[in-house]
């Protein structure tokens, strides 16, 4: 597996596929795999970089590791896009994952040119997502007591309508979680991206999800706010 230095972690990523580059971002509780029909689907026309986040998969972690934030998430990202030298990029997040995108489009829009949004975490702009939010940490310290961080992890996967994703690395999932809410999404900022973006949402994504798609799409100036759940027409557009 090959490695390259993020902000002071090694990161693991595979590529596939030639042409311009597609940086794909795993969202909480999994890791690089969770793109693998993506990054095939995208393969016969780009350079589909998928890589573990840091205290997933193959990747590394400072230790302890118990927290992490979204520039320190997009400053491992840009790193790794220097390094393979595959700037500037579309880049695809899902949830914390699209928080990092957001965030690399305004620090780092050398090698990012363009992003497509899945289910993103952009929850400090829907104040009614407090309620929910509240109720996924319930669930979480609940589950977390009784079964453990594996199941934890699992649950809120099926919260969230994906009760098949194989449950990852709790210790980064639970960096994730409180680091979901350490970028600074103001609307001047949101208002200044001017790359194009797509922001899209699952089928199965909660209702606080979904307005805060909503919320971010009517914010950032060139956005179009998708119906679709599959993201690789998305990114082939924006190619």
């Amino acid at each position: 597996m090959p490695i390259v230095e993020g902000a002071g972690v090694e990161l693991a990523y595979e590529e596939r596929g030639a042409g311009p580059a597609v940086l794909l971002v795993h969202g909480m509780g999994e890791d690089r795999r969770a793109w693998a029909d993506v990054a095939a689907a995208l393969a016969g026309g780009a350079r589909a970089i998928a890589y573990d986040r840091r205290g997933y998969g193959d990747s590394g972690a400072p230790e302890p590791y118990r927290a992490t934030t979204v520039n320190e998430q997009a400053e491992d990202a840009a790193a790794l896009l220097r390094a393979l030298g595959a700037g500037p990029a579309v880049a695809c997040g899902r949830d914390l994952g699209a928080l990092v995108v957001i965030d690399l489009l305004q620090r780092h829009a050398d090698v990012v040119r363009a992003g497509v949004l899945l289910d993103p975490a952009a929850f400090p702009l829907v104040p009614e997502a407090n309620e929910a939010l509240a109720a996924e940490r319930d669930l979480l310290e609940r589950t977390l007591r009784g079964d453990g961080g594996s199941a934890a992890v699992a649950a809120w996967h099926a919260a969230r309508g994906r009760p098949d994703a194989p449950p990852a690395a709790p210790r980064a999932f639970f960096a994730d979680f409180g680091g979901q809410s350490t970028l600074p999404l103001t609307r001047r900022g949101l208002r200044e991206v001017e790359a194009p973006v797509v922001v899209l949402d699952t089928p199965t994504a909660p209702p606080h999800v979904r307005a805060a798609a909503d919320a971010l799409a009517a914010l950032l100036p060139d956005a179009d706010r998708g119906t679709a759940a599959d993201p690789v027409g998305a990114i082939r557009a924006l190619i």
